[in-house]
């Protein structure tokens, strides 16, 4: 039995690699498969879910303050800042995925939708999708301004960069989009609660923040 069970295991495995980057084109479908949230199905997605979380925490590690200025000592060049992106990136995917996976978790259960925290923290690892994808930037920033893109004040400084940012904000909004045609899909909400749930999660998320920048 155990035998039997184990190439489909395998398949289904294989099958949610494909489906975290057809999220972008067909949202329904898969988020439609994560209506099974039985401990065999998690466990068929998660080193696909546990691959967007490290990308996604990669792309917002990218776009925070201390990027944009993490060369400004000398010290801190060479191999130093890819490692230490590595290290940042896979501790922003953690933190975003567990905390934001439960502040989501609230905000739908204050709305009335039941199901899981596991649930809720794919659910928002595969909205963040997008956000993994805006790492096709990276390049392009980078033949463009070099090493200047972790300095304040480099080449990157000019309005021809202000482009940058609200190509980041686009995949932002993108992933925010599939969020709401998540939470419709997975708990069955209308659009309205649906809207409702993200905003919530969102004003909570900024909330969160604002606690952390003031007490931490």
């Amino acid at each position: 039995m155990t035998t039997q069970a184990e190439p489909v295991r395998q398949e289904e495995s294989r099958a949610w690699w494909l489906r975290v980057w057809l999220v972008a084109r067909a949202p329904r479908s898969v988020f439609a498969a994560l209506k099974d949230d039985s401990r065999v199905s998690a466990e068929d997605r998660q080193d696909a879910i546990t691959a967007v979380v490290f990308l996604a925490g990669l792309a917002l590690t990218l776009i925070s303050f201390q990027a944009a200025s993490f060369a400004d000592d000398p010290e801190r060049a060479g191999i130093v800042i890819p490692v230490w992106l590595f290290l940042a990136g896979l501790l922003v995917g953690i933190v975003n995925y567990w905390l934001a996976g439960g502040v989501l978790r609230l905000a739908l259960d204050w709305l009335g939708a039941r199901g899981s925290y596991r649930q809720a923290r794919h659910l928002l690892a595969l909205a963040s999708v997008p956000l993994a994808l805006s790492l096709v930037l990276l390049p392009v920033r980078l033949a463009l301004y070099g090493g200047d893109i972790f300095r304040s004040g480099g080449s990157d400084s000019g309005s021809g960069a202000h482009v940058f940012p609200v190509l980041e904000a686009g995949f932002g909004l993108w992933s925010l989009v599939l969020l709401t045609i998540g939470v419709r899909v997975v708990y069955g909400r209308s659009w309205p609660r649906s809207v409702s749930a993200v905003v919530l999660f969102g004003v909570l998320v900024a909330l969160a923040d604002l606690a952390l920048s003031l007490f931490g």
